[in-house]
């Protein structure tokens, strides 16, 4: 989606996941949903995150995986300074941040009888077009029928297509997602208890709920991996709902903040300003992830949802032979050759991370 005054937002390039082992999660994701490209893992110091991490800059180790059928990656995030913590109350539906994920999958019957054998909890009805149910560490995923394919894989499941976010107040959200992320494209827009959210934490309440998209526009880099996706906001209407990450650090466990890949940041810091959001972290220069390199920000969403934007620089092909992928050059409204962006399959992990 293509924002005013040459501001591109790409697509969603990753959810932030907080874990207390990066490798054991990875394993699971690459094995059952298909997660197998390992685009970089890193050990740094989190300097700029003090805001949220209680003036502290902790260590951290991060991976980031992607699924080649197309959509979202998973950065897969560990403290090495401190002991990660749970909430101390259960989260429920509704509560304010990402509820779930959203995994696109083009078939949905295959997934469900496979992860049926997993005895994973939440596993709810397959509804044909949708199912949830939590992973091994409780991290509640709605896989979600989807017929987008960027390239044929073993896999039958996709990337990320969106997630499930809580809000306190639906008009004060859809200026920020609708207004600054150009999520415009209302599919619907209901009230209610529903019998898809019955077996979930919280779903015997009553929710607004509403499905955005955004239109189809042209997008640059890597954006035809990323695909379309989807962001559905939940409004608790018979309780207070609470936040995720109350009394918590940004990085424990859960799911920390939706990441966007976008070209034009400082138009996008501008326009984000002038709507009323400012910028909360920006690291102005490029910052260095390991093999990938690049400039990112963040801000809040009007309940404190930590929302990521990246604009990407060099990310890594052949790192034995020094290829990489120089987007500073590059026209960022025009995307990549599909040959290129599929190599990078060479990142595949067949086996599991030790």
């Amino acid at each position: 989606m293509i924002l005013k005054k040459g501001k591109i937002i790409n697509g969603i390039q990753q959810v932030g996941i907080g874990v207390k082992d990066a490798k054991q999660v990875f394993n699971w994701y690459r094995k059952n949903l298909g997660f197998d490209i390992l685009v970089f893992e890193d050990v740094a110091i989190a300097s700029l995150m003090t805001r949220y991490t209680a003036g502290v800059a902790h260590e951290r180790y991060a991976i980031l995986a992607l699924n080649m059928v197309g959509g979202g990656g998973l950065e897969i995030w560990q403290y090495r300074s401190r002991i990660s913590e749970p909430s101390r109350i259960p989260i429920l539906l509704g509560d304010l941040g990402i509820n779930a994920l959203k995994i696109r999958s083009r078939s949905i019957d295959k997934m469900h009888a496979k992860l049926q054998e997993q005895e994973l909890n939440h596993l709810s009805k397959n509804e044909k077009a949708h199912f949830f149910f939590s992973d091994p560490w409780n991290n509640l995923v709605q896989l979600v029928e989807d017929d987008y394919s960027f390239a044929v894989t073993k896999s039958c499941s996709g990337g990320v297509l969106g997630t499930i976010i809580g809000v306190s107040d639906m008009q004060k959200a859809l200026h920020f997602y609708q207004g600054l992320l150009g999520y415009e494209t209302l599919v619907s827009d209901r009230t209610g208890v529903f019998t898809d959210f019955e077996q979930l934490p919280g779903g015997e309440n009553e929710f607004r709920r509403v499905l955005l998209k955004h239109p189809k526009k042209q997008i640059g880099g890597f954006g035809e991996l990323y695909g379309p996706s989807e962001i559905e906001l939940l409004q608790v209407l018979d309780r207070t709902p609470n936040k995720v990450y109350k009394d918590r650090l940004w990085g424990d466990l859960g799911y920390i903040h939706l990441c966007f890949d976008i070209n034009g940041m400082d138009a996008l810091r501008e326009e984000a300003k002038s709507l009323g959001y400012e910028f909360t972290v920006d690291s102005a220069d490029s910052f260095d992830m390991g093999e990938a390199a690049g400039r990112f920000g963040y801000i809040e969403d009007p309940d404190g949802t930590l929302i990521e934007f990246v604009e990407t620089h060099k990310v890594p092909i052949l790192k034995k032979l020094g290829l990489y992928i120089n987007l500073k050059k590059r026209n960022p409204s025009k995307p990549l050759p599909r040959f290129l962006v599929r190599a990078l399959k060479f990142h595949r992990q067949t086996k599991d991370m030790q």
